[in-house]
């Protein structure tokens, strides 16, 4: 279990961020430099060097969308060129991908991190980069949400395993619908029908916390309270729930621990987007009460099960039932070891539950909730755990910034070194992206700056 360390302020975090960021333009540049970009985008790491894996093409964002976050932390203008001038050149076709479900993670993480950047100031206002900016994101969420199942009640944005295939994953890359209907846009069906964006959000969004979490009320002898389901699959012609499954972790009936983190985030960001808006948008899908209810819910009871199923360090193994967990012995209450025998851990999958847990805190500090110091705290000490050794990498040659992310563990794509049973010492670019991300949003707090969300970019 977790242990939160509650004497642990934000202010203490300030020398590692400082030795965070400088590692990581270092990081940046040396891919530049020596990664082959005809290979494809950069996935994870072998021997310490970036290397493609075909499967979607997901990571170009977080590449480029690094430097972005690099300027941002830093004003080193290098990397705002350098991003800048990469995502002009290269990200067209991640917009007009209609074959993903991976919108949010390449667009809002280039697109969205510039547009954002030129609302908050931080780089000249030019009404045409500005506009081609937006047009990206508009276009992006509508391709986004044409993907789309219904069922009996909603329906949901479906995944590259085809129409039948809600990921939970999906739940964060779902801010391009969000980002495209406050900039105004929809989708165009058949004889030009007009479908709105938010609704679909806003379905998809109750479809998940619906079918992908549990709640501890039955639904099979496996239901724990804040377990997920990496996949859900539905009959697509009588639009009925039929199974949890996987693709990255363990069993339909464990908790891939990534996916788990991509829940806390999600549904904690799309909370605070739904602040943004006015009520009289939201009474059409059901109103506010009803929406953030479902949405809190879902965001706590993950987070609570993060908390109790994750080292005392914060930094999780693959999934919470992974095979051969057992023969770690009292796992839970010793610090994660990512040199074991037996099971890897996914130091991404936290990276991407602290800046969860970090966000959850501040929601809930905003209602008066008592819980908003247990999760911020938790997200400080996870994060204070990824910035230092043995998961920051301080290696100079290494390419990757945060050590020890596993891919896709039963397809065995991770890099086992010699002289170990389990993938360790490696990096990849969302995990990489992830901490860049979570270091900055405690950067801007720590500086007093406008809060950190994807959404700045419509201000």
């Amino acid at each position: 279990m977790l242990k939160i360390d509650y004497s642990l302020k934000p202010e203490d975090l300030i020398p590692k961020l400082r030795k965070f960021w400088e590692l990581s333009g270092k990081k940046i540049l040396l891919i530049e430099k020596e990664y082959d970009s005809e290979e494809g985008s950069p996935v994870f790491t072998i021997n310490g060097k970036y290397t493609s894996r075909g499967w979607t093409d997901w990571t170009q964002g977080f590449e480029f969308g690094s430097a972005i976050l690099q300027f941002d932390a830093t004003d080193d203008h290098r990397f705002l060129e350098l991003g800048r001038g990469k995502i002009v050149k290269n990200m067209a076709g991640h917009v007009s991908h209609t074959g993903v479900h991976d919108h949010g993670f390449n667009n809002v993480s280039t697109y969205g991190n510039l547009l954002r950047l030129i609302r908050e100031g931080k780089i000249p206002f030019n009404p045409w980069e500005a506009s081609f900016y937006e047009l990206a994101l508009k276009i992006s969420g509508a391709i986004q949400a044409s993907r789309w199942t219904g069922i009996q009640e909603g329906g949901f944005i479906y995944s590259f395993n085809g129409p039948h295939s809600l990921f939970i994953d999906t739940i964060r890359s779902c801010r391009i619908l969000a980002l495209s209907h406050s900039l105004g846009h929809y989708l165009l069906g058949e004889q030009d029908e007009p479908v709105s964006l938010l609704g679909r959000l806003l379905d998809h969004l109750r479809t998940t916390a619906k079918y992908s979490v549990y709640y501890g009320n039955g639904r099979d002898i496996y239901d724990i309270p804040g377990r997920i389901a990496h996949e859900c699959i539905f009959n697509i012609i009588s639009g009925d729930f039929r199974c949890p499954n996987t693709q990255q972790g363990y069993s339909p009936f464990s908790t891939w621990t990534r996916g788990l983190s991509w829940a806390i985030l999600g549904f904690t960001e799309e909370l605070e987007y739904l602040t943004e808006l006015p009520d009289d948008e939201l009474n059409l899908f059901g109103g506010r009460k009803e929406i953030e209810s479902v949405l809190l819910k879902a965001a706590k009871v993950v987070a609570e099960f993060y908390i109790e199923h994750t080292p005392v360090d914060g930094i999780p193994y693959w999934d919470t039932r992974a095979p051969d967990l057992n023969k770690i012995g009292d796992y839970l209450n010793h610090p994660a070891n990512p040199f074991n025998e037996f099971e890897p851990v996914d130091s991404s999958a936290a990276a991407i539950a602290a800046q969860g847990l970090l966000r959850l805190g501040h929601c809930l500090a905003d209602s008066k909730n008592d819980m908003a110091e247990r999760y911020r705290q938790a997200g400080i000490t996870v994060l204070n755990t990824l910035l230092d050794e043995p998961y920051l990498s301080t290696g100079p040659q290494h390419h990757g910034l945060l050590l020890h992310t596993v891919y896709h563990r039963p397809n065995n794509w991770d890099h086992t070194p010699d002289g170990s049973r389990i993938p360790n010492g490696e990096s990849g670019m969302w995990g990489d992206y992830h901490l860049r991300e979570v270091a900055l949003y405690l950067q801007k707090m720590l500086n007093k700056e406008q809060y950190y969300a994807f959404y700045n970019c419509l201000l």
